[in-house]
């Protein structure tokens, strides 16, 4: 049985940074309270660290995780524009059982490091979503599938068995669906309580009313947003999933200090596994740093928020973002220095550093 852990120091969560003491067992979360208050009368290991909610990776494309080489050093849209970008020919070419086992090493790794959720866009179809919940089957992370129905005109059919397995839609770009497209995708997709998301503005500007009618659940990018559009996705109430590592390399580069002074709801994503491993801390790193490298600097406590807190939000689970005894979400501790925790999260933060429960010695 694995034993109790004390970890003293700061709890962070959506109520902010405190200092305080969690007491965990294999994963699940006790009891908090006052440092030197807690009922073990010092029978159990002590770590001095930050205790914050597990986090969740706001935008992936787990179906490139088959990609095992560099990809070609080409314009965005020629790797992975549909139908017949390197991506697509990439996956048209790969087995069934291969592009499951590659999904499944990727949800693994991001369970392994203390991902508690992850919202996929899942191409091909109907066939592409069950490959991705094959792989996610008995992992403790959860997987939001957001699947792209295959047929243009939209096949009502098509679109009403795919929201059977799917949890919403993920478009690939407005700029290639057709208003009525998207109009009745988001019908389905409100009919049916799913969501409806779709990238906007990554290569070049989109005027907002492009992609806000019919009103998203969810924008990725923006990352060639103006202020002003910002600000009108802001007012809508939009969120959006910012990828800033996939972006830098190709040049671009989300304003996300003026995301945080705007107050976009904003959550944090790997995008495709063809580009990077999915990790969550190494986004939270690269997108504090390329801010201070950019002189665009952005507040560790918004990409705190934007990894821990936003996406509960988002997913209608809100109460998961605190640090609360018996919640349902499984809190991470790590051995950091408590002072400045959301700095130390953001900008220190690896799967390394992670306090494991160690088997009871009884």
């Amino acid at each position: 049985m694995p034993e109790d852990v004390i970890v003293e120091g700061s709890l962070l969560d959506a109520d902010g940074a405190r200092r305080g003491y969690a007491r965990i067992r294999a994963g699940r979360l006790l009891e908090t309270g006052q440092i030197g208050a807690d009922s073990t009368r010092g029978r159990v290991r002590r770590v001095r660290g930050i205790v914050v909610p597990s986090p969740v990776n706001g935008h992936t494309h787990l179906g490139d995780a088959v990609a095992t080489r560099e990809p070609p050093h080409a314009p965005l849209d020629e790797i992975v524009r549909p139908p017949d970008g390197y991506k697509f020919r990439l996956l048209h070419e790969t087995s069934g059982p291969a592009k499951r086992r590659a999904m499944r090493a990727a949800l693994r790794q991001m369970q392994r490091q203390g991902v508690s959720a992850t919202i996929d866009f899942r191409e091909e179809g109907i066939e592409g979503l069950r490959l991705l919940r094959e792989a996610g089957r008995a992992l403790r992370l959860r997987t939001v599938a957001l699947g792209r129905p295959l047929k243009r005109p939209v096949d009502r059919a098509e679109l009403r068995a795919l929201l059977e397995v799917a949890d919403g839609v993920g478009l690939s770009s407005q700029s290639e669906e057709s208003v009525e497209a998207r109009r009745t995708i988001a019908r389905a997709c409100r009919d049916r309580g799913r969501y409806f998301a779709l990238h906007a503005s990554e290569s070049v500007r989109e005027p907002p009313d492009s992609y806000l009618e019919p009103r998203p659940d969810l924008l990725v990018h923006l990352a060639k947003a103006s202020p002003d559009d910002l600000a009108r996705v802001a007012e809508e109430k939009v969120t959006v999933s910012v990828c800033p590592r996939s972006n830098a390399l190709f040049g671009r580069r989300p304003d996300l200090a003026t995301f945080d002074r705007l107050g976009v709801r904003t959550l944090l994503g790997t995008d495709n596994a063809m580009f990077h491993s999915p990790s969550i801390w190494r986004e939270l790193e690269f997108a504090y740093v390329a801010g201070r490298l950019a002189r665009r600097p952005v507040r560790a406590e918004f990409l705190f928020r934007a990894a821990f807190v936003e996406p509960y939000r988002w997913l209608r689970t809100p109460r998961a973002a605190h640090l609360e005894a018996g919640g349902a979400v499984r809190p991470i501790a790590f051995r950091l220095p408590p002072d400045d925790p959301a700095y130390q999260i953001v900008a220190r933060a690896t799967e390394h550093l992670m306090v494991r429960s160690r088997p009871s010695r009884t």
